[in-house]
Order: C-alpha cells, then sequence, then structure tokens
C-alpha cells in the first residue's frame, strides 16, 4: 500500500499510475488481486484508462480523482482500477472494443464498469464532473451504475452477454482467393479521392499522420507512377513538415493537428508516431531530393537522441501536451515574447517566415488569444542567406523555451515502441547516409535484449512488454515481438554499414519468430492474438487486424517473415507468412482501406528483391544496394560462399563473385553477378 494507505499505485512504475498515486481514489492496479478484491466485496468494477500524455486525461483527472467528494463515491460503490494503455494495450484493447460494441466512438480517458469478474456491462470516456450540455455528472454516473448493478442483475447480464458475443466474433479465415496485385492496383485509385489535394492527409480534420495509408499510396506509385500517388505523399509529408504539428525549434512531430492544416496540433509528442514518420520522409527525400525532408529527419532524429533517449540508450515512451495544466504552454509564443528575445527587428524578419505577428495565429483562451504557433505553411520560402540568417534566431527562441517548465516525460521503455523506432533509424540511414543513426538504433536494441529478454520454463526466448525502473511487465505481446523482429532485421541487413555490429541480430529474429507461433498464433482463426496464450489476467485474447495510430502486428510480422526468408533462405518463414495471408484473406476483403498495413506487407511479398553481396571488394555494391528503399529490398551481405545457405537461390552463383559481385534475387532465381553499382541499380529499376 501506499503512504495514504488506501492507493496502490505508489507501487507501480508507469509515470501515468504515478500521477495518480496520491488521489484519494483507492486506486488498484490490474491483475487478480483486485479482481479477487472485487469478487470478494460483490463490487462491480470501475476501470479507468489513460495515458501520460493524454490531456483529457489529466482534466477528468482534476475535475473528478483529485476531487475528495467524486472520490469517496467512487470508493464506497465501486473497486476502483486504474491501467496505462501503453502499459497493458491488451487489457485496453478488450475493453476499448467492449465500448465500440456499445456503439460508442471511443477515446480516452476510456471508462468501463465492469462485473467483479471483469466483464464489461456500460461505460463511456470522458465525464464532467458536473453536468452540462445534457452530460450527466460523473457522480450521477456513479450512483445510477451502481444501483442498476444491484438492483438489475438480469440487465447487467444481457449487456455483459451481447458485449461478449460481440467480443468473440471472429473475423472469418481465409476467402475466395488469395489476395495479389490487382486487389493493390484496384484500391489505389478509390484511396486518392479520400485524400485532401490542398492540405495532404485523409479529407477533414482531425488530421492524422496515417501513415499505412500514405505508405500504400507510395507503393502504388511504385506499381501505376508517380502522379498521383506519391505526389499526394510528398503534398502531406511537406505540409506536415511546415505545419505546427511539426516543432521547429526542437524537432519531432506532435501526434495530430485539431484543424484540416496540419497548424495546430495536439501537442503530446509520441515515440511510434515518429518512427513511422521518420521512414515516410527517408522515401519521400529518396524519391524527392530538396533540403525539407532531410532537415526534418535530422531534427528528429536530433530531438530523439537529446530528449527521448534514457541513459542508457533506449528510447522513451512519450511526452505530454501540457504544462502548467497548459496545453501546448511549452510549444506556444507571443510576438511580445519573441521581440523581447530577437529585438524588433530580428523579431520583424523571423516573423515573416514563421507566421508571427501581433495578432497571432490561434485565438486560444488558455493562452490569452493572439496566440503563436510556430509554422512556415503560407509563409515565403528563404534564401540561402535568409536561411542562415534564421538559424542562430530560432536557436535564441530554443534556449528560451528550454528555460521553461517542461512538459512530463514518460520515460517507460515499451519494446514494440523502441523496435518501431530501431527499424525507422536504421532504414533513414541507409537512405541519407547517416551511419551514426546506426549506432543509436543499436544501443537501443542492445538495451531491449539485454534487459527486457527472457527465456521461459520451456526454453523460449521471450520480450516483456514494458521496462521501467527495473520493473518488467510481462509477458510480451505479439507487437513486441513482432517489432522488434524487424530491428533485427534491419540491423542484421546494415551491421556492416558505419559502425561495426557484432550481435547475432538473425538468431534473435529467428527465436522470436517461433515465440510468436506458440504463444500468439491463434490455432482457431491462424490470426495472432496481442496477448501471450500464458497471460493469466485477460478476460479474452482479441486479434485486431485492422490498422490503428499504432501499427498491427499482423503487418509488422508478416514483413519480418518476408525478410527472414530472403535473408536465410529457409522456405518455412515464408510458408507461414502466406498461411497468415490466407487467414486474413476474408478480413482484409472486408475493408480493404482499414487493412493498408497488410496490404503493403502484400505489395513487400510480392514485388522486393533480395540482393546479395559479396567479395572482400564488395562495400561499394553493398552501400549501393542499402541505397535502395527499405520498401523494396532485401540486403544479404556475405563474407564467403559458406555464409549462404544451400537453400537460398543464390548459393550457387557467389561462388562466381570474385573480389566483388552483387546478384539479384526474386521468385527463386538470381541473375548472373553485377560488378558495378551503376549496373546494380538499374538491374533493380532504380537506375
Amino acid at each position: 500500500m501506499s503512504a495514504n494507505g488506501h492507493n496502490e499505485l505508489g507501487q507501480a512504475a508507469s509515470p501515468y499510475l504515478l500521477q495518480h498515486a496520491n488521489n484519494p481514489v483507492h486506486w488498484r492496479m490490474w491483475g487478480e488481486a483486485a479482481l479477487t478484491e472485487a469478487q470478494a466485496s460483490n463490487k462491480p468494477i470501475l476501470l479507468s484508462v489513460g495515458y501520460a500524455a493524454c490531456h483529457w486525461c489529466h482534466v477528468m483527472a482534476h475535475e473528478s480523482f483529485e476531487d475528495v467528494p467524486t472520490a469517496a463515491v467512487m470508493n464506497e460503490l465501486f473497486v476502483n482500477i486504474k491501467v496505462d494503455r501503453e502499459e497493458r494495450p491488451d487489457i485496453d484493447h478488450i475493453y476499448m472494443s467492449a465500448l465500440h460494441a456499445l456503439g460508442e466512438r471511443g477515446g480516452w480517458p476510456l471508462t468501463m464498469f465492469l462485473t467483479p469478474e471483469g466483464e464489461p456491462f456500460w461505460g463511456g470516456t470522458y465525464f464532467p464532473k458536473d453536468s452540462n450540455y445534457g452530460r450527466p455528472s460523473f457522480v450521477s454516473v456513479l450512483k445510477t451504475v451502481a444501483e442498476a448493478f444491484r438492483k438489475e442483475p438480469a440487465r447487467i447480464k444481457q449487456n455483459t452477454e451481447a458485449i461478449g458475443r460481440a467480443l468473440s466474433r471472429v473475423a472469418p479465415g481465409g476467402g475466395d482467393g488469395v489476395l495479389g496485385l490487382s486487389q493493390l492496383d484496384a484500391l489505389a485509385p478509390q484511396i486518392v479521392p479520400i485524400i485532401d489535394t490542398v492540405a495532404g492527409g485523409l479529407n477533414g480534420a482531425p488530421k492524422f499522420p496515417n501513415t499505412p495509408i500514405l505508405e500504400l499510396l507510395w507503393r502504388a506509385g511504385g506499381r501505376l507512377g508517380k502522379e498521383p500517388y506519391r505526389d499526394l505523399v510528398k503534398l502531406t509529408l511537406t505540409n506536415m513538415s511546415e505545419g505546427g504539428i511539426y516543432d521547429h525549434l526542437g524537432g519531432g512531430y506532435a501526434r495530430y493537428s485539431t484543424d484540416v492544416q496540419w497548424l495546430v496540433p495536439h501537442f503530446e509528442k509520441m515515440l511510434y508516431d515518429n518512427a513511422q514518420i521518420l521512414e515516410m520522409l527517408a522515401l519521400c527525400h529518396h524519391e524527392y531530393g530538396g533540403e525539407l525532408f532531410r532537415a526534418r529527419a535530422q531534427d528528429t532524429v536530433g530531438w530523439l537522441a537529446r530528449e527521448m533517449t534514457n541513459p542508457e540508450g533506449a528510447f522513451c515512451a512519450s511526452i505530454d501536451a501540457d504544462s502548467e495544466g497548459i496545453e501546448g504552454k511549452f510549444y506556444v509564443w507571443t510576438y511580445g515574447e519573441i521581440a523581447a528575445l530577437l529585438g524588433p527587428e530580428d523579431a520583424a524578419f523571423f516573423g515573416k517566415f514563421y507566421d508571427a505577428n501581433r495578432f497571432g495565429n490561434w485565438d486560444d483562451e488558455a493562452h490569452g488569444g493572439h496566440a503563436i504557433i510556430l509554422n512556415r505553411l503560407d509563409t515565403p520560402k528563404p534564401s540561402l542567406e535568409e536561411e542562415a540568417r534564421l538559424v542562430p534566431l530560432r536557436a535564441k527562441l530554443f534556449a528560451a523555451r528550454k528555460k521553461r517548465i517542461r512538459p512530463g516525460l514518460d520515460d517507460k521503455i515499451l519494446a514494440d515502441w523502441n523496435g518501431l523506432m530501431i527499424a525507422a533509424l536504421v532504414h533513414a540511414a541507409t537512405l541519407f547516409d547517416e551511419p551514426e543513426w546506426i549506432a543509436l538504433a543499436a544501443r537501443s536494441y542492445a538495451f531491449i535484449v539485454d534487459n527486457m529478454q527472457y527465456t521461459d520454463a520451456q526454453g523460449n526466448r521471450r520480450l516483456a512488454h514494458s521496462w521501467r525502473a527495473g520493473v518488467l511487465v510481462k509477458p510480451g505481446l505479439a507487437l513486441d515481438h513482432a517489432a522488434m523482429m524487424g530491428a533485427a532485421l534491419a540491423l542484421h541487413e546494415a551491421r556492416n554499414f558505419g559502425p561495426s555490429l557484432t550481435r547475432d541480430y538473425l538468431a534473435d529474429a529467428i527465436g522470436w519468430a517461433e515465440a510468436m507461433e506458440v504463444y500468439h498464433r491463434d490455432p482457431a482463426s491462424g490470426f495472432l492474438a496481442m496477448s501471450a496464450n500464458d497471460a493469466g489476467d485477460v478476460i479474452l485474447r482479441l486479434a485486431p487486424t485492422s490498422d490503428d495510430a499504432i501499427p498491427n502486428a499482423h503487418p509488422l510480422y508478416l514483413a519480418a517473415l518476408i525478410r527472414l526468408t530472403g535473408l536465410t533462405g529457409d522456405e518455412r518463414w515464408l510458408a507461414r507468412a502466406d498461411a497468415l495471408f490466407a487467414a486474413l484473406s476474408a478480413a482484409v476483403r472486408g475493408n480493404l482501406v482499414s487493412h493498408a498495413g497488410i496490404l503493403n506487407a502484400l505489395d513487400f511479398r510480392l514485388r522486393a528483391k533480395e540482393i546479395v553481396t559479396a567479395g572482400p571488394q564488395r562495400k561499394q555494391l553493398y552501400e549501393a544496394a542499402l541505397g535502395v528503399p527499405f520498401t523494396a529490398r532485401m540486403v544479404m551481405d556475405i563474407e564467403g560462399v559458406e555464409e549462404v545457405p544451400q537453400t537460398h537461390p543464390a548459393h550457387a552463383q557467389v561462388k562466381l563473385a570474385g573480389e566483388a559481385a552483387a546478384f539479384v534475387c526474386s521468385g527463386g532465381t538470381c541473375s548472373l553477378p553485377v560488378r558495378d553499382a551503376e549496373a546494380l541499380l538499374a538491374n533493380i529499376g532504380y537506375a
């Protein structure tokens, strides 16, 4: 118990749970002990799910959870359980899915009411402390729900059974025919009308990066032509990178924009968003060149290293939207502040290029009106001389901003989000020719493996999901293993590019692939369940397939299996991938747009080339191979023929390598030796 004797959250490692450790609410942590307490007292459970960077979670906490009279009602009527959705995304997904089954849109904070056995029967998101605009007060909701639980057990049972049926409904496996390029080519033109042709991104507001859709368009451009597909991706990334969703002083992208122009962000910064955006920046720069995407990538990696990396090298989860109780206060300016720091002449010059003037561009009450969100959406493009003058002005503002009260850092280490960023750093490093980024990736990887990998009683190597202050949350989830497989394979491919990497990344990826099959593959549906089959505190193992802000495990696992096949020549991995594609076929056909991630993995399955580089003088060929976009290739770099498995199609050709050669393999056959980088790129189609 914590110091107040009733709130358990002081024992937690999660920064979000610790934010609530001094609430007068008798919070419990999720687990069998809390469920046992509810059953012993026959009280319903109030489950509150949020995360450290969630603005409305903070609002509800301040209004209700810090309020003694409200807490007294909660304590009297319920067993109250608080969950960090990032620490337990499996729990969050179960109960968010339950809310959707009730016909509600969902969001955070998630407020669900459960039976003592953990079965959901009603819920919502944010409830105001006081009734307003037809919405009941939180206390009245609490009393109504508790009374219904006591007096209307038949109604509660009816709700739990209906929700249970909805949650247990598994998408049909298999389907009429295998998905192929024809479906991908037919879908791409259907996506174009839902893209905002002025600002980019999906039509309307709020605007999210939605990188699976961007990647789907990007891949369509590789098959069908740059116009309009890749040009729409470029438009989106350009406006995101010039808009207020990007931090023009410190680097990094905020979670989403509340408006249609990418101007006003929801100011939280998430590791997983920036990982996915970094990869898209690398692809766009490779295709279109220019300084914008390179600069944004460099500054985002700078932000990652400076603000999001723990002393051991692992990447932290997120930075809060709020500081001093106000969303965006750390990032927003007034013109008076800018003028006081830069002087009148430089302030006017700076304002010309960053939309900063006395009238402001965000009329937000919390900031006193006339607030300024720095952006370059509708400002003139500076010349080289003007840009050189802007550099020290940005540095002055950045130095002044550092003195402000900072938003909270959620410094827990998540295996899946780190895996996403590790792979993104490696992929971006090879396209931007930034080998030192691989060193950042390798440090994070080493932390995850050394601190979050464990061997279970059956001898399987597995990952925990979360680490903070030495506390592990395990067993890990499907996405942890899939994302870290992707990280391992990216590092394996780039192990001779830049810093010397000596870990056996390939063996790690194989171990985690085996763990996925044992603990996460659902034998009934063929899908991947989020939770492991030995996770004892979940009422239901769900296997979502559609895209979300955080990538789905299925496309990451599929891509990793395909890459693993190309790097080992072992066809059993491809057989597993094809079996999973077949199982997913009906679900994907049911809603192609929401399964963009799986379709991207399918494009990789059907079109990616394997590039084998061999010979003592192969360095130039190897670097050229890595410079081909990661969406279209796998790179096997070898010292000698003994490293190529006999099952690999390049096994025989490698004997012909001599001093240096590359072989391009596809569909079980390989090209003749290619001796120079230009010829290699021409062979692949990137000359």
